[in-house]
């Protein structure tokens, strides 16, 4: 069945974000004197929404609600003076969004990141880019991996979950599209190895953004997985 439309994950799929990211919760340590972590590190504590990137950053004594809640309040306030900082699209994703859209493609933007960033990111890195819908975390609406928003941007565009594509970098995603019964395409130049992507149910994995291409061709000519 012919892909009608590709959901993106944004960071670490659409875009290459971790400096930034990096940076802000490094900005907010340091300040409160505590130690910093290797912008590497921060590849295995983004993917799962801010609380949980301030959890895995604090050093472990001092996890509590209280200090989480006040940590993700002063990362939202330096992240948001640094979002466009270092923060660009991986190489070949704009060819591959004009590819997609050149051949009537929907294209969708879902993010555990904040809503605001998500819109604010999406709107000046991709303005001439006319997606479906771009979504982040919002309060009252469970985030990736649960499937709620995945399938309400199914059901909005008409279409079915059999000819949608959920993209992204993170196990996370590959279980998003998994549970909202979706093909799952991997990604390995974004913040994860193939492996974790493949025992998170990746139908197929792509080393660079314009296979995709290849693997909605296949679908086209009636392949599920390659």
């Amino acid at each position: 069945m012919p892909s009608q439309l590709t959901i993106f994950d944004l960071d670490g799929t659409l875009i290459d974000s971790l400096g930034d990211l990096a940076d802000a919760m490094n900005a907010v340590l340091e300040r409160r004197g505590y130690p910093v972590h290797p912008q590497d590190s921060y590849r295995h504590f983004v993917g799962d929404g801010i609380e949980m990137l301030v959890r895995r950053a604090l050093p472990p004594e001092i996890v509590t609600e209280p200090n989480v809640a006040e940590y993700v309040a002063l990362l939202r306030e330096d992240y948001s003076t640094r979002w466009l900082a270092t923060t660009r699209p991986f190489t070949h994703i704009p060819e591959l969004l004009a590819a997609l859209r050149s051949q009537r493609i929907h294209t969708a933007v879902l993010s555990n990141k904040p809503d605001s960033p998500t819109r604010t990111l999406v709107g000046q890195l991709f303005a001439d880019h006319p997606f479906v819908a771009v979504r982040g975390e919002c309060i009252g609406v469970p985030r990736k991996p649960d499937p709620t928003s995945t399938l309400e941007i199914i059901s909005e565009l008409g279409v079915s979950p059999q000819q949608t594509v959920f993209v992204g970098d993170t196990p996370i995603d590959m279980t998003t599209g998994v549970n909202a019964g979706t093909l799952t395409v991997g990604v390995t130049w974004g913040f994860r190895e193939a492996h974790e992507l493949s025992s998170a149910g990746a139908d197929h994995i792509i080393q660079r953004p314009l296979e995709l291409l290849r693997f909605l061709d296949g679908m086209a000519r009636g392949g599920r997985r390659s």
